[in-house]
């Protein structure tokens, strides 16, 4: 049987990439560059028989946005990088009044939807709950149907040349739930039991899993990259094929200020046997 090679980019796009986006990572314009030189070679070599994208997809209106909270007494909106979770006690007086004095925006929760202020709130509660990340707000990002959602213009061309071979690049959407961060392209942080897109993708996983190697790359290593691998490789239905992935290091950045969450993800998922190389380096 052939050996198989799947390419897995988490969220290569313009608001990321380009040092003028939304939310630019450092040094992630040129991780696209060495990317699509890669995917160049391994097209002119027929190695890269599969190649996944993942596309952070979001609405203005969105519980990691500044529109959705207000500090109490003034009004304001919280500015990017604000940091909001649930108290130390989890209960919804505790984390409106602990964390900056925020809340839910009141026009949404009186008069749009009267539960939206509990659920908000809620939403914090399960999402400390889970550890990974406090809920952070960040700038407006990836709304769909904007230059920030596109991918970077350095790397588009080099997937359509691979599939001018007659393939077909999977790109698979997440974070149009606006209830829920949706940092891994496998599962949303909180899922909502009623939209089946925040829930596990058993597809995606189920077409890794047929490949005998995985090269991933993409935005941001701390946060899109370091959750999607993770959740990854607790659904590999066999523990070992963590050992099939391959971060390429030098496509993929941190969201600066955040490199102790990439670091940490690096210690943990390597402990686990994954690989690295570089796009000059890997299957050379």
């Amino acid at each position: 049987m052939a050996f198989k090679t799947h390419l897995f980019i988490v969220d290569p796009q313009v608001d990321f990439c380009d040092p003028k986006g939304a939310l630019p990572v450092g040094g992630a314009d040129k991780d696209m560059e060495r990317l699509a030189a890669m995917i160049r070679r391994l097209t002119a070599a027929k190695k890269l028989d599969d190649i996944t994208v993942t596309l952070d997809s979001h609405r203005k209106v969105d519980i990691s946005h500044p529109i959705w909270w207000k500090r109490v007494g003034d009004g304001a909106r919280p500015n990017p990088f604000t940091i909001l979770g649930a108290g130390p006690k989890g209960d919804i007086v505790t984390m409106a009044l602990d964390n900056g004095k925020w809340l839910p925006t009141s026009e949404a929760w009186t008069t749009y939807m009267p539960s939206w202020f509990a659920k908000s709130l809620e939403y914090l509660k399960k999402l400390s709950a889970n550890g990974r990340y406090p809920h952070c707000i960040w700038p407006e990002h990836c709304l769909i149907g904007t230059p920030g959602h596109n991918v970077q213009p350095s790397l588009m061309p080099a997937l359509l040349e691979w599939e001018d071979q007659f393939a077909a690049v999977n790109y698979v959407t997440k974070g149009s739930n606006i209830w829920t961060e949706h940092f891994s392209a496998v599962k949303a942080e909180v899922p909502d039991p009623a939209d089946p897109s925040t829930q596990v993708n058993a597809e995606l996983i189920a077409s890794l899993e047929e490949a005998d190697i995985i090269a991933v790359a993409g935005e941001a290593l701390s946060h899109c990259v370091a959750n999607t691998v993770r959740d990854v490789a607790a659904c590999f239905s066999d523990p070992k094929y963590v050992q099939k992935l391959v971060l390429l290091t030098d496509a993929s950045s941190n969201v600066g200020g955040f490199e102790f969450l990439g670091e940490a993800f690096m210690k943990d998922l390597l402990a686990l046997g994954m690989q690295t190389a570089t796009t000059t380096t890997f299957l050379k």
